[in-house]
């Protein structure tokens, strides 16, 4: 948390500690519905997951006490040891995950493999976040994954990995946490049967997808509470079973009763293990869910409250079972004392939708994120708060999801089946993510090889083993996860590497400058007036298409911009650094290069004004250009040079032109200009039958300013009069193709699954809200 500036606060650090510790507490308390609901509620389904098999032949107090000491150091050791104390240190800019890791990764090393990077990228104030790689530059290992590209994919594959597994537990979750809680009712009077149970696990399930689109902000004022009166239960209901049956069971904190527990089952009690890790599902989220509050009070709220209430609940059932042996196929229920019986079951079934609806939206996060490494399909992204930037809604993932958990839940019916599959997809991204913060340790916090690999091999150690336990049970519904991360590891490999095959096709097929250069300002054609506004994934040179454009049609516009929309390797980029704005060619061709740059959490919002703020920018950077002698006289710069970062906040300040606006009636805003009387005619027409159109338009007009260069001041007014003349965007319709000698294996990837993902994918144009009626598709085939 960056400490609060202000005179009256750092003369009084007393005030300044109340107000961090009262921000936090309101953080815990925030955070208690959208981090934790997943895993408070595990108590509902952990020691009956553990007992089936063959670990009920030693079903007695001794077992029940070993189960115990296991779930409690399991949950010592991983949740608070590894994920609160050290793993919450490790954020990017505030953002948790295995995202952040990686990111943290590709800037202080280079293990990036996302195209166009810049060394502009690195001046950013976000991407020098940590400690300064300086010190570590020398480092051997460092200098071994940077040469080996194979190394930094096999990099990139683990994340992906992992993030597949997440997305796993977002179909996962849902299943489990629902119907365990609706399971209650199986020891009502009204006993109902399993296809009735599922039945209403599969109603409650469609209406939590259906809620999606209504955005998490909309009824998270109810999800804290929610938990919290949830948390109150389990922990009273714990209490007074561990007093009421068996106080002795405190005294199975010791790990002494791990090493009886082993010696006594075996092998039946390793296998049980994959029942034992779902006590630490959800865990995940308290890291990848940092970005929305602070590592201080996500510490608070586990360890002063989920952390006691889970310990008392799994003591208060093991202290029941131990008198009850029989009651283990539905022991959380059957725990609880017969007058809250009802009250418990209707929060129990709330804090399970609560916690399915945290995972549903880190999922959304994750497809997010993967979209931004260029290793997932163009999906629509929807922002649903204006307050809680990383809330967003993606409608072709949430009904895939629905369908896949649907599936899941008619298809196993069964809790302990679907935990198999949970606990295997849990175990292995915690895996993956001790294998990242290693890294992290190393190549960012420059701490020793051997600390960072004491730190791997202790925690690897715990988790191979409950991996191990969970792999045991791949038959029994655990290959779930590992055939829905085949599937999303498919089509993020197929369509990364189509990207990356595309992008190198352009970067080869590049057009020579001195070819421009040699046709003139003119390029040998028609300017007509207007500014042509061309889409390219490339950050420097001129793209195929558009010779390709040149050669086929005998017009191009007076002012030309090569706009290039690009993610790089930070959580978000200020707006303040968003625009880069250079220039292509010597200024009488009026050509100019501008890259949009957006972090991998940042949302590309439609407010209208992209158009508006691209002219103040290239109108600063005209001016810039003639007051600071580092552009104008350096010879790259007359050609495709340095860049200047245009600040979009400051913009209306500034004084390179005046801005006015004005209620523009229509929709095209180019037919009143128009000389044709037919058109005028038809405009005045459409202007009688819908009047009630608006539209805002912005007009730029150049200052009163005598001392302005002659030579600016032209280049201004032709700037303007483009913008008044109306703006066309070109992009490249490509058809991408593998060559004839290409391997079956490159052709099948290429022509069938690269070519399917693009056809059933969002278009460029909708994704970078491109108006449709301003657009030109200039068509291309890539032979790759």
């Amino acid at each position: 948390m960056e400490p609060e500036s202000g005179t009256s606060a750092s003369r009084n650090p007393s005030q300044l500690s109340w107000v961090n510790l009262s921000r936090n507490l309101i953080l815990a308390y925030q955070s208690f519905g959208v981090v934790y609901g997943d895993l408070s509620t595990s108590p509902l389904y952990v020691f009956t997951s553990a007992f089936r098999g063959k670990l009920l032949d030693h079903h007695d107090e001794e077992t029940i006490f070993g189960t115990f000491s296991l779930i409690f150091w399991t949950l010592t050791l991983i949740p608070l040891l590894k994920y609160v104390f050290i793993l919450l240190s490790a954020d990017d800019n505030g953002e948790g995950g295995t995202f952040a890791l990686y990111s943290l990764l590709c800037r202080h090393a280079k293990f990036n493999l996302l195209p166009n990077q810049q060394a502009a990228d690195e001046e950013l104030s976000s991407y020098k976040y940590g400690p300064s790689s300086q010190a570590a530059a020398s480092s051997p290992l460092k200098r071994f994954l940077e040469k080996h590209k194979r190394l930094r994919t096999a990099l990139l594959v683990v994340v992906l990995f992992g993030a597949c597994m997440v997305v796993g537990d977002g179909v996962l979750t849902p299943a489990i946490s629902v119907l365990a809680s609706v399971s209650g009712l199986k020891v009502t009077e009204k006993k109902l049967t399993d296809g009735e149970l599922v039945l209403l696990a599969c109603v409650i399930l469609v209406g939590l997808f259906a809620l999606q689109h209504c955005g998490t902000h909309k009824v998270a004022f109810m999800f804290a509470p929610i938990v919290i009166i949830w948390l109150v239960s389990i922990f009273s209901v714990g209490l007074y079973n561990t007093i009421h049956w068996n106080p002795q069971i405190v005294r199975a904190i010791s790990p002494y009763y791990i090493i009886k527990f082993f010696s006594k089952t075996g092998k039946e009690g390793w296998v049980s293990l994959g029942g034992i890790l779902l006590c630490i599902t959800g865990t995940e989220a308290m890291y990848a869910d940092l970005g929305h509050f602070t590592a201080s009070s996500i510490r608070l709220a586990f360890a002063f409250v989920i952390y006691p209430c889970l310990v008392v609940q799994y003591m208060g059932q093991a202290a029941f079972l131990s008198k009850n042996l029989n009651s283990v196929d539905n022991s959380f229920y059957d725990s609880i004392p017969e007058p809250v019986f009802w009250p418990v079951f209707v929060i129990a079934t709330l804090a399970a939708i609560v916690g399915s609806q945290a995972v549903i939206t880190a999922t959304f996060s994750i497809i997010k994120q993967c979209h931004a490494l260029g290793c997932f399909p163009r999906v629509k992204v929807v922002h649903t708060s204006k307050h809680i930037y990383g809330q967003i809604y993606i409608p072709e993932i949430n009904w895939i999801l629905m369908i896949l958990t649907l599936a899941i839940t008619i298809g196993f019916q069964d809790t302990t089946i679907i935990g198999n599959a949970y606990g295997l997809a849990c175990m292995t991204v915690m895996f993956v993510t001790t294998f990242l913060m290693t890294l992290v340790a190393i190549f960012v916090w420059q701490k020793s090889v051997f600390i960072a690999i004491a730190f791997l091999l202790f925690f690897w150690v715990i988790e191979g083993v409950y991996l191990s336990a969970a792999f045991i049970k791949v038959p029994q519904g655990g290959w779930v996860p590992l055939v829905l991360s085949f599937f999303f590891m498919a089509v993020m490999y197929v369509w990364h590497y189509g990207t990356r095959r595309k992008y190198s096709y352009d970067l080869h097929n590049k057009v020579s400058l001195k070819w421009l250069l040699g046709l003139g300002p003119s390029l040998g054609i028609v300017r007509v007036p207007g500014i042509g506004l061309i889409y390219t994934e490339l950050a420097t040179g001129i793209p195929a298409i558009f010779s390709h454009f040149v050669t086929n049609l005998p017009a191009f516009h007076r002012v030309l911009v090569f706009v290039c929309v690009k993610s790089v390797p930070v959580p978000y980029v200020s707006p303040e650094e968003r625009f880069l704005i250079g220039r292509v060619c010597p200024r009488p061709y009026r050509m100019y290069r501008c890259i949009v740059r957006y972090g991998y959490k940042d949302i590309q919002r439609d407010d209208g004004d992209f158009e508006n703020h691209l002219i103040q920018s290239i109108a600063e950077f005209i001016q810039m250009e003639a007051v600071e002698p580092q552009f104008s006289s350096s010879e790259a710069s007359s050609l495709d040079g340095r860049m200047a970062v245009i600040s979009s906040r400051n913009l209306e300040y500034t004084s390179s032109l005046i801005v006015s606006e004005q209620e523009d009636v229509g929709v095209d805003i180019s037919i009143p200009s128009s000389r044709s009387v037919t058109l005028r005619s038809l405009q005045s027409v459409y202007d009688d039958e819908s009047p009630q159109v608006r539209r805002r338009r912005v007009r730029f007009q150049l200052p009163e300013n005598p001392g302005m260069n002659p030579d600016v001041k032209e280049e201004l007014l032709d700037l303007i009069q483009a913008k008044d003349a109306g703006v066309a965007y070109i992009m490249g319709h490509s058809y991408v193709k593998a060559r004839k000698s290409s391997s079956f294996l490159k052709k099948l990837v290429i022509d069938i699954g690269y070519s399917f993902l693009r056809k059933n994918c969002r278009g460029p144009a909708v994704a970078l809200n491109i108006p449709h009626i301003s657009l030109i598709e200039v068509g291309m085939i890539y032979y790759v």
